[in-house]
């Protein structure tokens, strides 16, 4: 008798266009080998080591005994909304109407993916400078869209020249969209006033143009002044920005899935519309924390963090220094990453040599490949300073025995 055949229906044709996140990759491997026993240093995922603050904690354990755990509008809390104009006013000088113009997302990431999907689609061109954040291009793309990578330079601290950016926007007009990621994930490059409003006066002359600003790094800065000026505050950006932000970098609330999107009420309301068929409303729980994250953290809690972060920043910028053939030609100001060269190693290949790194030292890192900077990995410092000690030491050895 003939064996059964069973039929696979076929998946969307969309996924083939599709890579999954590099970052998870790794983060998985390194989950899957913890629960097989083994100890593995993970410099791999952008998530803050410390606790959020307490006061975040207890809302959140308070939201829920006081019965706060229903659906909220879809847009979030009154309160929270309010909170977030409140602060991005004060402290970035941007006004927007907390009713109309906020949008309150499950994470940044959904709201980065929905507007996108609201400023462009099929056809469309979607500019993305590189190195990125690997989920930008995918986004893109299942949008409709086509990503178009703007290649940025070392030497420049991997950010945007603006002459570049022009030359780029006159050679592709379907573009609709400017990826602009300040602080950036990977590099860590923070784009100044100045060169801000050098972009500006470049996208000014191309008026199709709706810059989509991923700022959730805007609050580790380690200029002398601390200064991450928001795009939407700049003359003439406010109609065509779209500001992106959360909670989960600033506040180390990850696993709250908590994030904003802030924007001229056309955009905010077609997001409005798009989250409404998707997620509906983020966790009431979660929103009720983020309130007490933007009215009872005080200034000093999230200082600190900054001088913690940079202390951390200038540890691992020192041990590089000290490892033959490894590069970084401009420190980071921001975030908290940093992307050394090391294309000296294995031929350039960064994948091999991240799975090479993970298998003989038990140590995970990112390969840049997967963020658009081939010869590079990513490497987050936002782990305890033992484990940074571990890390460096492990990625010494390993490129030593390698030389």
């Amino acid at each position: 008798p003939t064996p059964n055949v069973v039929f696979a229906p076929p998946l969307n044709p969309l996924l083939s266009q599709i890579k999954p996140s590099k970052t998870v990759e790794v983060f998985s491997l390194v989950k899957q080998m913890e629960a097989d026993g083994e100890t593995v240093t993970s410099l791999c995922v952008g998530e803050p080591d410390f606790a959020p603050p307490q006061s975040v904690l207890d809302a959140a354990t308070q939201a829920m005994q006081n019965g706060q755990t229903r659906y909220t509008a879809v847009t979030g809390m009154a309160e929270l909304r309010a909170a977030i104009a409140k602060d991005l006013k004060e402290r970035k000088g941007v006004e927007y109407n907390p009713q109309t113009e906020i949008v309150v997302g499950n994470g940044a990431k959904q709201c980065v993916y929905q507007g996108l999907m609201a400023a462009c689609g099929e056809g469309d061109e979607v500019i993305i400078p590189a190195p990125y954040w690997p989920s930008y291009p995918e986004m893109a793309l299942l949008v409709g869209a086509k990503p178009v990578i703007l290649e940025t330079k070392v030497q420049d601290g991997y950010l945007i020249n603006p002459s570049d950016l022009d030359r780029c926007l006159s050679q592709h007009p379907k573009a609709k969209v400017l990826m602009l990621c300040n602080p950036s994930n990977p590099t860590g490059g923070v784009h100044s006033t100045e060169l801000l409003a050098e972009i500006a006066r470049v996208v000014q002359k191309y008026p199709q143009i709706v810059i989509l600003a991923d700022e959730i790094y805007e609050r580790l800065v380690y200029t002398s002044d601390g200064k991450c000026t928001s795009f939407a505050s700049l003359p003439d950006m406010f109609h065509r920005t779209i500001t992106l932000n959360g909670f989960s970098k600033s506040h180390a609330m990850t696993g709250f899935r908590l994030g904003y999107l802030a924007a001229p009420a056309r955009f905010a309301k077609a997001v409005a519309t798009l989250q409404g068929q998707i997620t509906s409303c983020a966790s009431s729980v979660s929103q009720a924390a983020g309130v007490a994250a933007l009215r009872d953290v005080g200034e000093e809690w999230l200082l600190s963090n900054v001088e913690i972060m940079k202390s951390k920043r200038d540890y691992v910028l020192g041990e590089l220094e000290k490892m033959k053939d490894v590069e970084v030609a401009v420190p980071p100001n921001g975030a908290f990453y940093v992307l050394p060269d090391v294309s000296k190693y294995y031929g350039g290949d960064d994948t091999q040599l991240c799975l090479d790194l993970l298998k003989e030292k038990k140590l995970a890192l990112v390969p840049g490949s997967s963020f658009g900077a081939e010869g590079t990995v990513r490497i987050s410092y936002a782990t305890s300073m033992e484990e940074l000690e571990v890390a460096m030491k492990k990625l010494r050895e390993f490129l030593e025995s390698k030389a």
